[in-house]
C-alpha cells in the first residue's frame, strides 16, 4: 500500500464542493512544500436544528419518515450515498464526510416536540437512513438512546439500520418497544471478507460482530433483518448466498438489498479508492457498475437506481431471490402496532 494512503479512512481525497467558489487543489504538486492532505483527525460541530423528522417521498421508497442525529459518519464507507449531503454544509464529500461530524445535540427534544404536534399521525420513523445513528460518536453523546427513550415514552414505532454492534447497549429500550411491536432493526452486512471490509468500511464493526449482534437482538425477541447493501459486482456480489445464510443462522427474519450507485462526488471518491485498493480489478468492477445503470455509474432514475438493470443485475437478483427462498422461507417480520401510540406518554392515573 502507498505510504500516502490514509489508513482508517475510506475516502482518500477531498473532492470539490460545487457550492463553494474557492477550492484547494493539487494540480501543481511541484509548487507544494509539504503535503496538502494529511490523515485528518475527527472534528465535532454542534448544531441545533428546528426539526429532526423528515418526510421521504421518493417513488421507489414509498412514503416514509427518517431522522438522523448526526451528519457525516466516521464509519467511512466508501460507497455511502449520504456523502453528497455533506456539501450542503460547506464540506467535502470525501475526507470531510468522515472526519467532520455534525452533532444535532437537541435532537431528542425536537423529536418529542414534533410527535406531540396536534396533526402528527403515528407512522414508523427510520432512525438513520442518511448516516449511522450508532457511529462512534454515539458512545459519547447518546443521542440515539435518548431518542429511543422519547419514542418508548409515547409508544411510537421506529426502525433502525446500523453497521455497529453498539446497538446492543440499548437492548433494554428495544425490548420494551418490541413487546408492543413497535420496532424493527436492520443490520447491514456487505461482506464476510475482513480484508475487504477494512478497506471498504474502515471504522465499522466486523462481520462477526454484526452477526453476533443479530443473534443477541433475536434472543431478546427484537425483530431483525439483514441489509446486504450495496451489492458491488466484482467485489461482493458472489457473497450474497453466504451473507444471507449467515444472517439467517443467527436469527434474521428477512433480507433486503440494493445495488451500488455512485452519484455526484461519490463517483470520483469511489474511483480513486478502487484504483488504489484493487488496481487489477478496476476495469472489471467499474464496467460492471456501469452496466447496472445504462452505461454510467451515476443513476438517479427511480426504480432502476437501486435495483439496476441488464445481465449483471439479473445475476445479482437471481442470487438474492434464491438465497432468500433457501434460508429465510417461512420467516416474517411482525407488523407494527400503530394503535399503541399515545400523546400523553407512558402515564397512568394509578
Amino acid at each position: 500500500m502507498d505510504e500516502s494512503y490514509f489508513k482508517g479512512r475510506g475516502a482518500q481525497i477531498k473532492t470539490e464542493n460545487k457550492f463553494l467558489k474557492a477550492q484547494y487543489v493539487t494540480e501543481h504538486i511541484e509548487g507544494l512544500d509539504e503535503p496538502l492532505l494529511e490523515t485528518p483527525a475527527t472534528q465535532i460541530f454542534i448544531e441545533n436544528p428546528k426539526k429532526i423528522i423528515n418526510k421521504v417521498d421518493s417513488p421507489d421508497l414509498g412514503s416514509m419518515y427518517s431522522m438522523n442525529p448526526y451528519q457525516g459518519c466516521e464509519h467511512g464507507c466508501i460507497y455511502c450515498y449520504a456523502r453528497n449531503t455533506h456539501e450542503y454544509y460547506g464540506f467535502s464529500a470525501g475526507l470531510d464526510f468522515e472526519s467532520k461530524i455534525i452533532v444535532k445535540q437537541n435532537a431528542p427534544q425536537v423529536l418529542e416536540r414534533q410527535i406531540m404536534q396536534k396533526n402528527w399521525q403515528a407512522a414508523p420513523i427510520m432512525l438513520s437512513g442518511n448516516t449511522d445513528c450508532y457511529q462512534p460518536q454515539e458512545r459519547k453523546f447518546e443521542l440515539t438512546r435518548k431518542m429511543l427513550q422519547v419514542l418508548a415514552k409515547y409508544r411510537h414505532p421506529v426502525s433502525l439500520i446500523t453497521k455497529n454492534s453498539l446497538i446492543t447497549r440499548d437492548i433494554d429500550i428495544l425490548q420494551d418497544l418490541a413487546s408492543d411491536n413497535l420496532v424493527h432493526v436492520a443490520i447491514s452486512i456487505t461482506t464476510l471478507n475482513e480484508d475487504l471490509r477494512r478497506a471498504m468500511e474502515p471504522r465499522t464493526a466486523s462481520a462477526i460482530k454484526r452477526l453476533k449482534t443479530i443473534e443477541t437482538l433475536t434472543n431478546a425477541k427484537i425483530p431483525v433483518v439483514v441489509m446486504t447493501a450495496p451489492i458491488i459486482p466484482g467485489l461482493n456480489h458472489h457473497e450474497i448466498p453466504q451473507l444471507i445464510k449467515a444472517a439467517a443462522d443467527h436469527g434474521a427474519l428477512a433480507a433486503g438489498m440494493t445495488v451500488v450507485r455512485l452519484n455526484g462526488s461519490i463517483g470520483k471518491i469511489f474511483e480513486d479508492w478502487l484504483r488504489k485498493n484493487f488496481p487489477n480489478r478496476f476495469d472489471k468492477v467499474w464496467n460492471q457498475i456501469c452496466s447496472l445503470h445504462g452505461g454510467s455509474v451515476n443513476d438517479s432514475e427511480f426504480g432502476r437506481r437501486m435495483a439496476g438493470e441488464g445481465n449483471v443485475a439479473d445475476v445479482i437478483h437471481q442470487l438474492f431471490r434464491s438465497a432468500k427462498k433457501k434460508y429465510l422461507s417461512g420467516r416474517e417480520v411482525p407488523p407494527y402496532d400503530l394503535t399503541k401510540f399515545r400523546k400523553g406518554g407512558n402515564l397512568s392515573l394509578f
